[in-house]
């Protein structure tokens, strides 16, 4: 069974964070793009870098990065 890739909509982490789209290039990452992702637990949408969506927490609920 191929992985699902972690940038593609849908693709939900083992912290509930789901991707919902891609936004822009990222700001602090020169060649990644940032994607909004949806917390599973709290329903609050926040921006992400296409490299950290596997490992994202929640910045309202989980205690991760805003």
């Amino acid at each position: 069974m191929a992985k699902k890739s972690t940038t593609k909509r849908g693709y939900e982490n083992r912290n509930g964070q789901v991707v919902q789209r891609r936004q822009r290039k990222s700001e602090n990452h020169r060649y990644a793009n940032a994607y909004l992702l949806k917390c599973n637990h709290c329903e609050v949408e926040y921006s992400a870098n296409g490299c950290d969506i596997y490992q994202r927490k929640c910045p309202n609920c989980q205690g991760g990065e805003e």
